[in-house]
């Protein structure tokens, strides 16, 4: 079952509870699907992230002033929609976006809902950024962002590199998306390699609960880290 048909079909509300679940509980209609309630973490922790993601997706929209329909059909492609499934992610983000209050809410309820440091913390984060960066950045919209870091529990440094992964140029400098000095040695870049592999891997974030739906995004990041250890590891010095 997709993740689309879970939360359109199950009562994720009473999964829930809180804001998100009151999200749910609306957009879904209230119906009940046992099966659900009694479902595993993993399960959870999908229909908790996909719905966060929603709310706070639909709530970022309005933070410029105009919610556009161009950051819908990117929510759309990251989150791999498929059209007979439009309906029910539209309904979830119409709702939400109505107006930005209650964003705090839902970005401290993800963050009790899928755990303090988790990774998919981070993938939700990410996927903001990607959504908001499809009609520029509005300063608005980077206030909004740097909030909702706060609430999902980013200290500031980790707030800021997320953001600069967007927003800043020099981060497609190899040596930087290694988070190592230019011209480390080779033991100094494999490690710091093999921490980002262990961090960021896809298994790893699936295995946590990030939806298959939304997993490109978690690709995406681990083939430019592949990416930028071809790039410097045959200029380390061993």
């Amino acid at each position: 079952m997709s993740i689309w048909a879970s939360i359109a079909g199950a009562a994720v509300g009473a999964l829930l509870g809180g804001p998100l679940g009151a999200l749910a509980g609306a957009a879904a209609g209230g119906a009940v699907d046992l099966g659900l309630r009694r479902a595993a973490s993993p399960e959870r922790r999908r229909v908790a992230f996909t719905i966060a993601a929603i709310a706070l997706a639909a709530k970022m929209a309005r933070a410029d002033g105009e919610a556009s329909a161009a950051e819908f059909v990117t929510f759309q492609r990251l989150f791999k929609v498929e059209a007979g499934e439009t309906e029910n992610a539209r309904r979830f983000y119409d709702l939400a976006k109505q107006s930005m209050a209650g964003f705090e809410a839902y970005a401290e309820q993800a963050r009790g809902l899928l755990g303090q440091g988790s990774p998919l913390l981070e993938d939700l984060l990410d996927a903001l950024w990607l959504i908001a960066a499809v009609d520029g950045f509005h300063p608005a919209e980077i206030a909004y962002l740097d909030q909702v870091a706060a609430r999902l529990g980013f200290d500031a440094a980790d707030a800021a590199r997320v953001r600069a992964r967007h927003t800043d140029p020099a981060e497609d400098d190899p040596w930087a998306i290694l988070g190592v000095t230019p011209g480390a040695d080779a033991a100094t870049l494999r490690r710091a390699y093999h921490d980002l592999v262990r961090r960021y891997h896809p298994d790893r974030h699936l295995a946590e609960g990030v939806p298959t739906e939304f997993i490109r995004v978690t690709e995406a990041r681990m083939a430019v880290i592949n990416g930028a250890y071809a790039r410097v590891s045959g200029k380390a010095n061993a």
